[in-house]
């Protein structure tokens, strides 16, 4: 048994005093619930919900061509993007699978010490951010991108909800309206200062909040005292899952490429741009995958889960990497990995649940989609 100890965000003790079950997570304690999952859940579809994802790693890095060197370790073209604006993109090793998931905010040229730079922030997984943070130092620290803890011991929120916009404006006192999905501001919280992304993983509007551990620890209490929900892990989970979103080490790992994982529209070969990775993915893109992530819904309350088999025509043919039942649709859910042959919607497949083959249908994802 790993004996390390759990290591706590600034938030564990204010976590517990609102009631939160803990557990280990990724080297950390964190809550997996308060009041209950289901209440969690339906909070943020309908209302809104807060987050405490101070396990996460978000790094700086900054340098001159910070944007060009980066693009050596994702297949997204960066320069899709500008400064303000942000993109999800994944790390990928020669054989194209993917070392992690991450977000990347484009600061544009940023002052400071040794004078104008080119700054880019990442916001990555935490049971992956000391793999991370090692992989990109070393691929580009050699070219003078300088890469630093953006975080320390701050606090990164996660507001979420269709109430979350009206809830943020009042904090930060001024409108909203003109930060898009995935648009990102420097703003001000009773005079702190805070970065603020449009971003989230729930499928709903929301936004991700990095503040100072003081700051942090104040607006958790202030946000709750004003009435919106504390959620945990629990709820964080089956919220993703509804809106199909991936889970590293679930839906991607490291011998998963993003064209398996139904990642394609991460991929833009059509760029000039060398990255690590586009050997394997070209030559994929040209013979085509065995295998590709698929929706599953299934009849009756039995409940997929991760590792259980997936049938066709009684046969294992994959397996299914999360799974749970959709407390906004009202039945049960799940993501697997089939032959592209059964990949199609409508394909019938069945799932084994303690030894019972349980019927399931290929459906489109997501599940769940905010109108």
């Amino acid at each position: 048994m790993d004996s390390t100890p759990l290591r706590r965000t600034p938030l564990d003790a204010a976590a517990l005093a609102a009631g939160g079950r803990m557990v280990p997570f990724a080297g950390w304690q964190m809550a997996i619930q308060f009041a209950g999952l289901v209440q969690e859940h339906n909070a943020v579809r309908q209302h809104c919900g807060v987050f405490d994802i101070s396990h996460m790693g978000v790094l700086t890095l900054r340098g001159q061509g910070t944007k060009d060197a980066l693009q050596r370790l994702v297949p997204t073209d960066l320069f899709r993007i500008g400064p303000g604006e942000a993109c999800y993109t994944v790390l990928l090793n020669e054989a194209g699978g993917i070392l992690d998931d991450l977000i990347v905010y484009d600061r544009g040229r940023v002052a400071g010490p040794e004078g104008e730079r080119d700054e880019v922030v990442l916001v990555i997984n935490a049971a992956c951010a000391e793999a991370d943070t090692a992989w990109i130092t070393s691929q580009l620290e050699p070219e003078g991108i300088n890469i630093t803890d953006r975080k320390g011991d701050g606090v990164l929120l996660a507001l979420q909800g269709p109430e979350a916009p009206a809830r943020l404006e009042a904090l930060v006192g001024t409108s909203l309206a003109g930060l898009p999905r995935f648009g990102h501001r420097e703003l001000a919280i009773d005079g702190a200062p805070v970065f603020v992304g449009r971003t989230g993983y729930t499928g709903e509007d929301g936004f991700e909040l990095l503040l100072g551990r003081e700051a942090g620890v104040a607006l958790w209490q202030r946000l709750l005292a004003e009435g919106v929900t504390p959620c945990g892990l629990g709820a964080r989970d089956t919220l993703r899952l509804e809106a199909a979103m991936h889970l590293y080490g679930n839906e991607m790992d490291a011998a998963t490429t993003p064209l398996e994982a139904g990642l394609g529209w991460l991929v833009h070969l059509e760029m000039p741009a060398d990255f690590i990775g586009r050997a394997a993915l070209e030559r994929q893109t040209a013979e085509g995958v065995a295998r590709k992530l698929v929706g599953l819904k299934l009849q009756g309350r039995a409940i997929a889960r991760h590792g259980y088999p997936v049938l066709l025509d009684g046969e294992p043919v994959g397996e299914v990497t999360s799974g749970t039942w959709s407390p906004t649709l009202g039945e049960a859910v799940a993501l697997a990995y089939v032959p592209a042959a059964a990949a199609k919607p409508g394909t019938a497949l069945a799932v084994e649940i303690r030894g019972r083959a349980e019927p399931a249908e290929v459906v489109k994802r997501p599940f769940y989609r905010r109108g």
